[in-house]
């Protein structure tokens, strides 16, 4: 029966085996499938049923457009603000909705173990979607709510499962949604105008992102302050005084004056007038504050600013820790822990750690504090410490992220820091100066955080209405400096201030601008903007600021909010978003000439970058190879742009050119040392003169966000020219054995001469040290791969006789055999025994015959 059978899903394989291993007590049988599969039996809801475990690993589906709105040059990106979208499989080679679906068959119960956020609500309905309804029944679905992979953590929410949030996964559909059309349309549209004009732009697309722009725009504001920033000269009086064998600096009440006459008159004052009369001596008990608890925010702040780590790998090494069961979950708003927090049992479980086990034992002892109140945002507690870990066991960068979070814990159930704050004030010459002293009553939680310990400074003893007399008095001159530039932990405060991304994006978006060569991570995780970055945001600003601004961003950020309450319609948000930035993105259009003249004076044009390097099949003059990303060919004569494969080393072959359209062919050698190379023609490469070419050299592998359609196109081994000697009818010698390509020879691999997989990496290693190896006309008659030619060396051919031409097919002949090699394949590589049968199509297509027998190319290579 369907009903006393439970299927458990989680969002990773390792928290699908905690959440088994929990519920089992160790007591499963374990699978290999697209993800593992754990199996048991126990009670759930009070009766006797088989439990099945498995996972997904992240979102199953991407959001994306349908192939009609992929080409760059076909689509108007006004049009995608109103295009249909799909969600397609985001990793289709991992084919987790056909392993969900199989997995569930039977299964009349479904216990969703997704992350406890909105990303992992939506996650939810991907898996709901996958698995669908049994035939008999409407399948029952619960929701597990839990904030950490510990066995107590994992029993309590099976015991109180709730259903899943549809609001909060509509909010990530509208987002979702949002971000694509927006993002996809601007970043089309800047891509193609400026990259078509500009040669040094050094970046393969300008994106736009919602939020990414406004994330850059803090970085570039930073930027024009200090450069707009006119340092200014400021004076200040400093008296020094002898007391108890201690030099002391006097304080100015003034601080300083921008007037040097001025500041040269008090110090006059001060110096003819030579003694220091104590005005005022208070004492004051002071304290600071222990800690909230620790959010994901403040966690990156502080792996940025004390740790070195950016907010990406922050993110990655918190993951990774709460998937291993070291901390909770570490995607949180909230700093204040809930009422039924474990204080104790959390604080006991580090009583054996070795650094700080004793410090925790005596908090234990003499009683820990009640931590300070947070915020509550109703999602997850702050982030803490699960179980003791130590160096080892972790390595270097996840220990010391492990570390801060353990310290920071300890730290919000410590007293707080108290100590005694002592300001002397004096008077000389009428005018005020003061000194402070500092001395620590209790450390408090600074003993587990010296970082944030109290500086001490003793003051000497002083007396009301004593006179000292005054040893000497500087004027100190200074020079008022600019801000630095931005660093992370500053533009994470910013953003979360300006409703800019979430605790789950903040990470992304930065990593975004640095990715996309918007901006450089300096010294101490300054973000330096570069000058395409300046030049964006200073265009957008002149076009239209909102598009920079945080403003827009935040109220989608407050509609998206009110979608995930239930408070606002999604279709409805996600319209009124669209048909605000579709007006924006028009205007943008026909304003772009304002950014054009900026970018303009800070890029170089196309005719003036680049080297010369083949000749146009069009004009005949030469046209220029532009390197920097995206690289591509100019020519100035036709004004016409040719983009090249974005890897890789482009030089000319040999001053030979295309029978279709006259272009002189290119080599493109890629990087490492089995790098295939291959020829092209730009104009075949960039509009493939035949039909039905699906398949793209260098296409993204899927999403119109990362199919940007630039460095695409159809090589010579992706040609079907029936005549033409580059193309794959030519040079194609027998099918892939390890996929549907076909393997070509490489025509400038020599002396290592190799045949080369035209769609995947396999390779195929020809006899060594031939002075040539070449495709010939004919095709064998036993498998109807195509016959190659070796020309061999003098000195170390194999032939009898000192022999050293021979024909030959490297499936069928056993020479030939015994002298090749396969790479990179999954395959067996063995001999043939006697003439073996083999298939191998130009193509890739078709059947070969082996006694009589219809048989499977690839089957045919491996007896190989």
């Amino acid at each position: 029966m369907a009903s006393n059978k439970v299927l458990m899903v989680a969002e990773k394989p390792s928290i699908a085996l905690s959440i088994a291993n929990a519920l089992s007590h160790g007591q499963m049988s374990t699978r290999k499938a697209s993800t593992e599969v754990h199996e048991f039996e126990g009670m759930f809801r009070g009766f006797h049923v088989q439990f099945k475990v498995t996972s997904v690993i992240g979102h199953v589906f991407s959001l994306d457009f349908p192939e009609t709105y992929q080409n760059w040059t076909v689509t108007d990106p006004l049009d995608l603000f109103q295009a249909p979208v799909r969600k397609a499989e985001a990793n289709p080679k991992a084919h987790i909705r056909r392993h969900l679906s199989q997995e569930a068959r039977g299964f009349g119960n479904l216990v969703l173990w997704l992350d406890c956020d909105r990303e992992g609500e939506n996650i939810c309905f991907e898996v709901i979607d996958c698995i669908g309804h049994t035939n008999e029944t409407k399948r029952k679905i619960y929701r597990a709510r839990f904030s950490s992979v510990t066995e107590k953590d994992i029993l309590k929410a099976i015991d109180n499962l709730v259903e899943p949030n549809k609001d909060e996964a509509l909010a990530v559909d509208a987002r979702q949604e949002i971000d694509l059309k927006v993002g996809v349309a601007f970043t089309r549209f800047q891509t193609s105008y400026f990259q078509g004009k500009y040669g040094n732009l050094d970046a393969r697309v300008i994106s736009y992102g919602p939020c990414q722009t406004p994330t850059l725009g803090f970085c570039v504001q930073r930027y024009l302050q200090i450069n707009t920033f006119k340092p200014e000269k400021f004076w200040s009086v400093r008296p020094y005084i002898l007391q108890s064998g201690y030099e002391l600096q006097l304080e100015w009440e003034r601080n300083k004056l921008f007037d040097f006459d001025v500041a040269v008159m008090f110090e006059k004052l001060v110096m003819d007038d030579g003694i220091a009369e104590v005005t005022e001596i208070s004492e004051k008990q002071e304290s600071k504050g222990r800690p909230s608890g620790l959010n994901t925010v403040n966690l990156l702040k502080v792996a940025s600013s004390a740790l070195g780590f950016g907010p990406q790998m922050a993110m990655q090494v918190a993951e990774r820790l709460y998937t291993q069961g070291f901390i909770s979950y570490p995607r949180t708003e909230s700093t204040a822990y809930p009422s039924s927090f474990d204080f104790g049992g959390t604080l006991g479980a580090q009583v054996n750690n070795p650094i700080w086990g004793s410090y925790v034992q005596r908090l234990l002892s003499d009683g820990y504090q009640k931590p300070r109140s947070g915020t509550d945002a109703g999602d997850h507690p702050p982030v803490t410490p699960l179980r003791s870990a130590t160096e080892d066991m972790l390595g270097n960068d996840a220990w010391r992220l492990y570390e801060y979070v353990c310290k920071h814990f300890i730290g919000t159930v410590s007293p707080d820091c108290k100590y005694v704050r002592t300001k002397a004030e004096f008077s000389i010459g009428g005018e005020f100066f003061h000194c402070v002293g500092q001395r620590v009553l209790v450390k408090g939680f600074t003993s587990i955080m010296p970082w944030l310990a109290v500086n001490e400074k003793n003051l000497p003893q002083f007396t009301k209405g004593e006179k000292i007399e005054v040893a000497r008095v500087d004027l100190h001159e200074g020079m008022t400096s600019p801000p630095e530039y931005l660093s992370e932990s500053e533009l994470i405060s910013l953003m979360e201030k300006n409703g800019i991304g979430t605790d789950a994006s903040i990470s992304v978006h930065i990593n975004n601008i640095c990715e996309r060569n918007y901006v450089q991570v300096q010294a101490g995780r300054k973000l330096v903007p570069t000058a395409l970055g300046i030049t964006l945001i200073r265009g957008y600003q002149c076009i239209d600021p909102d598009l920079c601004l945080p403003d827009i961003r935040s109220f989608i950020e407050q509609q998206i909010t009110l979608v995930a309450k239930g408070q606002a319609d999604h279709f409805r948000v996600v319209q009124h978003v669209l048909q605000q930035f579709r007006q924006k993105y028009s205007y943008f259009v026909k304003q772009i000439d304002n950014m054009d003249a900026l970018f303009e004076s800070q890029f170089s044009p196309l005719a003036d970058s680049g080297r010369v390097l083949s000749k146009c099949g069009k004009c005949l003059r030469y046209m220029k190879h532009i390197s920097t990303q995206p690289s591509r060919l100019y020519c100035n004569t036709c004004e016409e742009v040719y983009y090249l494969p974005q890897k890789g080393t482009i030089k000319l072959y040999k001053e030979l050119t295309c029978p279709l359209d006259n272009f002189e062919l290119l080599i493109c050698s890629m990087p490492g040392a089995d790098g295939k190379s291959f020829p092209l023609c730009p104009y075949c490469y960039n509009s493939p003169p035949f039909e039905g070419i699906d398949t793209l050299f260098g296409a993204a592998k899927s999403g119109s966000s990362g199919k940007l359609g630039k460095g695409a196109g159809m090589p010579c081994f992706l040609c079907p020219h029936p005549t033409c000697r580059h193309s794959l009818i030519s040079q194609g010698v027998c099918a892939c054995p390890e996929c549907s390509g076909t393997l070509v020879l490489d025509p400038v691999s020599a002396p290592k001469w190799r045949l080369c997989c035209n769609m995947c990496n396999f390779l195929v290693l020809l006899p060594q040290g031939a002075h040539q190896i070449s495709t010939t006309p004919e095709q064998c008659p036993e498998c109807d791969s195509t016959i190659i030619e070796v020309d061999f060396n003098k000195k170390t051919t194999p032939l009898d006789d000192g022999a050293t031409l021979y024909t030959g097919c490297i499936l069928c002949d056993e020479l030939l055999h015994s002298l090749v090699e396969m790479k990179y394949g999954k395959s067996s590589f063995g001999r043939m025994g006697s003439r073996g049968r083999g298939r191998g199509s130009r193509r890739g297509r078709g059947r070969g015959r082996v006694g009589g027998k219809m048989v499977d190319p690839k089957m045919s290579f491996r007896d190989f």
